[in-house]
């Protein structure tokens, strides 16, 4: 397992930087409550967002808060054609006291360079990464909803705005940081969900993308997903490109499966896996509770041999936006299997809990993930 943990007080912010141009005619307040009584999943966005642009030879700049609104993008803008760009997922939470936290930004922001080594974008500075949230966040903190599992979502993403058809990487890039208040992932909350096998479709392959956060995964994701819906399931599970036998991951989400005896096993990072961060913070807090992980390679045939022997008492997934979400069932043509008769596990909802009473600050953080920023 990569240790990304990093102490909230380890980096410095740039928020001073970000030049604050505020929305002269923002959403009203009566229609932001309305919004934040209806919370769905990403399609109410706050007032304002961060923008920065970086110039080859020049590096980052122009740092700003401005308005929400529509870009305005040259036709030839090399990420329309070339698919140049990446981006993160992170929330911030509102704890009982009123104030806002981040739960271990300085591990987005390194996996954004990595994606951005692997697409050949520039590096950003972390204290940028972090300054622009806390920016944006000091700007559109009303937005940030108290409720139950409600957060506001965040999404820093960076692509290649150069006018320019020639294949190389661009020239001009441009980051940007949106938010939109969120409740459950899931419209029907926490319960157990189906998943379908992807049927000869793959996530990413050997040296691929695979490991980058970049939006050509989840493109190529989307055909299998809606497969998946169309078989009533929620959610796909991709099997490795090289044999077609053993689990990788969901189209956005890591797979955890939880032995008898409680021993819980995960698909190991191999390059074609993204290295989630909720899925570290799960294995940290799996073996400091003293059970045993074990990241391996895991063949479907052995998972649905041990759902159905009894052996495999639970299966789980998590990620950012869901967080940690128990699987109920597990189908394909040929197959079908019913996980802990349909039920969410006792290991899948405790370490669930465990891991939103910190980041809700209702548990002591005893390692250093949450950073206050409001």
């Amino acid at each position: 397992m990569t240790d990304t943990t990093a102490s909230a007080a380890a980096t410095a912010s740039n928020a001073a930087a970000f030049e604050v141009r505020r929305h002269e005619a923002p959403l009203p307040v009566a229609e932001r409550n309305a919004a934040l009584a209806d919370l769905r999943f990403g399609t109410q966005f706050t007032d304002h967002m961060a923008r920065m642009q970086w110039v080859n030879g020049e590096g980052w700049g122009d740092r700003r808060v401005v308005p929400y609104g529509p870009l305005q993008l040259d036709p030839a803008a090399a990420v329309l054609h070339y698919a140049q760009e990446i981006f993160e997922g992170l929330k911030a939470y509102r704890w009982a006291d009123g104030s806002v936290h981040l739960f271990r930004p300085e591990a987005n922001a390194q996996r954004f360079n990595k994606s951005a080594h692997r697409l050949a974008l520039p590096q950003l500075p972390v204290e940028d990464f972090i300054g622009s949230i806390e920016a944006l966040v000091a700007v559109d903190e009303p937005w940030v909803p108290g409720t139950e599992e409600s957060s506001l979502y965040l999404r820093p993403y960076m692509f290649a705005s150069e006018a320019f058809l020639g294949v190389r990487p661009a020239h001009v890039i441009d980051y940007l940081l949106i938010a939109s208040p969120v409740g459950p992932y899931f419209p029907g909350g926490i319960k157990p969900v189906s998943i379908w096998v992807a049927q000869g479709f793959h996530r990413a392959g050997p040296g691929g993308t695979g490991d980058a956060k970049c939006g050509g995964n989840y493109a190529a994701s989307l055909l299998p997903q809606q497969q998946a819906i169309e078989a009533g399931c929620q959610q796909v599970l991709f099997l490795d490109a090289k044999e077609g036998r053993f689990l990788e991951e969901l189209g956005g989400m890591n797979v955890f499966v939880v032995r008898r005896d409680g021993t819980i096993e995960t698909p190991r990072l191999t390059g074609t896996i993204l290295e989630g961060i909720t899925r570290s913070s799960v294995i940290q807090q799996l073996e400091d509770d003293g059970r045993k992980v074990i990241e391996k390679d895991i063949t479907l045939d052995e998972v649905r041999t041990g759902v159905e022997s009894g052996d495999i008492a639970e299966v789980f997934a998590c990620g950012t936006a869901a967080v940690v979400t128990p699987v109920g069932r597990l189908a394909s043509p040929d197959f079908d299997v019913t996980i802990n008769d349909g039920v969410a596990g006792t290991v899948t909802m405790g370490i669930r809990q465990r891991l939103t009473d910190i980041q809700y600050g209702r548990d002591e953080d005893t390692y250093g993930w949450m950073r206050r920023i409001a």
